[in-house]
């Protein structure tokens, strides 16, 4: 880049903060529309690199209906009530939250995590990403992410996602269970909740329950429970 390059991106970057507009950039400066507008995108693209992975825009998030199925959602009511599958005797979702979040990248890109929660008791077993894609690849994405399920998908706030993912993990600590390899990195992308958040009872109607998956060692699992928990304080499906 020129002196002359990084003295005009300046001028833009100057006069972008003041709320000026492209076409009002391109007049003040002698340049093409179009020239303005590309440097416009350039100075935003810098401004976004140096922006914290968890204080860029959120484009989206999403988990799946029927989420809160057997958890104590005593604290966390309004969330509860906007889950209405949840309430049903049994949604068939298993005691996974599967979560998405969608964050801007730069003007065409967002960047997509996924994590797959198991609420009942062994926090996030899978990661997704993080991911850059085309904005408009995003609304071909996310039902692909949830085709697994029913229901199309809950709009919900990063917060929430947020309070989903870090109590179910920790909520697995407390058993004995650490989080999906890739789990650091995606949680940068995913930001810690406040601390003033509703508070989410997780384990399936107040124990912890453990469906054997396919990529599990259930006797592992049921030993670590066994430790952690006592004879009696949990329930398992699975073979042995």
């Amino acid at each position: 880049m020129t002196l002359h390059d990084e003295e005009l991106l300046a001028r833009v970057r100057e006069m972008r903060e003041r709320g000026s507009a492209p076409k009002q950039i391109a007049k003040a400066l002698g340049l093409r529309p179009a020239q303005a507008s590309a440097l416009v995108r350039r100075v935003a693209e810098a401004a976004q690199a140096h922006t914290a992975l968890d204080e860029r825009p959120v484009v989206g998030c999403w988990v799946n209906a029927g989420w809160s199925a057997g958890l104590d959602m005593a604290g966390a009511l309004d969330w509860a009530a906007a889950d209405p599958l949840g309430q049903e005797p049994d949604p068939d979702t298993g005691g996974f939250a599967q979560v998405l979040l969608a964050r801007q990248e730069r003007a065409s890109k967002v960047t997509v995590t996924g994590f797959l929660v198991d609420v009942y008791c062994l926090g996030v077993k899978n990661v997704t990403g993080p991911e850059v894609m085309g904005s408009g690849s995003l609304t071909a994405y996310v039902p692909t992410y949830y085709s697994a399920f029913d229901h199309p998908p809950l709009s919900i706030g990063v917060e929430q996602a947020q309070r989903i993912v870090h109590g179910a993990v920790a909520y697995a600590r407390s058993l004995g269970f650490e989080p999906a390899p890739g789990f650091t990195d995606a949680a940068v992308h995913l930001g810690i909740p406040p601390g003033d958040l509703p508070a989410i009872g997780f384990g399936r109607d107040g124990k912890p329950f453990y469906f054997g998956g396919p990529y599990d060692d259930p006797r592992t699992v049921v030993q670590t429970l066994e430790r952690t928990r006592g004879h009696g304080n949990y329930h398992y499906i699975a073979q042995l």
